[in-house]
């Protein structure tokens, strides 16, 4: 006969298993909005992805708060851009949060950058030079072609530190490259009559940009990297435009876009707000709205009519 104990564990049993998810997420901890999207898209329902900045927040200059601290200890894989564009924050992140998996070295812990060809990389290092990388260009993501290389990078990575689902990362990482090569394939056709444009750029943000259209950029609106423009360095731009106008003025979501409206409004230069990450405008909801909101405001700003 059963006693009421085994009674109430046999009882207990099936609704604890309804308590228990099937399958635990993978925790995925991402720095900025384009690394998060990048990993859900990879990801699916297998992960459950946070992101510690917004499309309207200067990603070099973060807090390393508490609560950003408290979601890399609970964090499976962290997943930042590196080339030094978190150097201010995310090395202390790390340390306060006690989380080994996720440490330099570790397979939980990963760097985009390093499975793209860096552009701007400093033929020697001086400080005084402005917010100089010594790896290059940290701004990768705002060409789509690096998107794909860090996409199969990162689908392989979910596979290491998620081995029981590594067939359903390799799945959705076909599906989301098949579809990621036709969108490129699409914005390289749409973006053609932009090819040789000369523009201005707000901040050194847009390299892989430029790299990837065929932009041509003639000023830069910062008299150096993260130093804010002078009236004098802007009129020293106005002078420069005379010998090599330009089409449009770039800066990114996050950026105060005064110095480009100034522009707009003196040299007669268009000032384009550019995404720059996913949420960065209304259009930018994920990474395929990403490089067609991008492409589409270039297109209305620097096509001649």
């Amino acid at each position: 006969m059963l006693n009421r104990n085994t009674v109430f564990a046999l009882l207990a049993t099936p609704l604890m298993l309804l308590a228990t998810p099937s399958q635990a997420a993978l925790h995925v901890f991402a720095c900025e909005p384009e690394w998060g999207a990048l990993a859900q898209e990879l990801g699916g329902n297998l992960v459950e992805v946070s992101v510690a900045t917004s499309a309207l927040q200067d990603p070099h200059q973060i807090q390393a708060k508490p609560s950003l601290i408290a979601r890399a200890r609970n964090a499976d894989l962290v997943v930042c851009t590196g080339a030094e564009l978190e150097i201010g924050w995310l090395p202390v992140l790390l340390q306060q949060s006690g989380n080994a998996k996720v440490q330099n070295g570790q397979p939980g812990n990963f760097a985009a950058a390093d499975y793209v060809h860096k552009l701007d990389v400093p033929s020697q290092l001086d400080r005084a030079q402005g917010d100089v990388h010594a790896a290059g260009n940290p701004h990768i993501q705002t060409d789509p072609r690096n998107i794909a290389q860090v996409a199969t990078a990162l689908g392989a990575r979910l596979q290491q530190v998620d081995t029981a689902h590594a067939s359903e990362y390799v799945q959705r990482r076909n599906n989301f490259s098949q579809r990621w090569q036709q969108a490129i394939e699409r914005w390289t056709t749409q973006a053609a009559p932009l090819r040789g444009a000369a523009v201005v750029s707000q901040h050194k943000a847009f390299v892989y940009l430029y790299d990837w259209l065929g932009l041509k950029e003639v000023a830069v609106l910062e008299p150096k990297p993260g130093v804010e423009p002078t009236a004098s360095h802007l009129q020293e731009v106005i002078m420069s435009l005379k010998n090599s106008p330009a089409r449009m003025t770039l800066y990114s979501a996050y950026q105060d876009p005064k110095p480009s409206e100034w522009l707009s409004k003196n040299a007669g230069v268009p000032a384009v707000k550019i995404a720059f990450t996913v949420g960065g405008t209304d259009g930018a909801k994920d990474l395929f709205g990403l490089f067609d909101d991008t492409v589409a405001r270039l297109l209305a700003a620097g096509v001649k009519r």
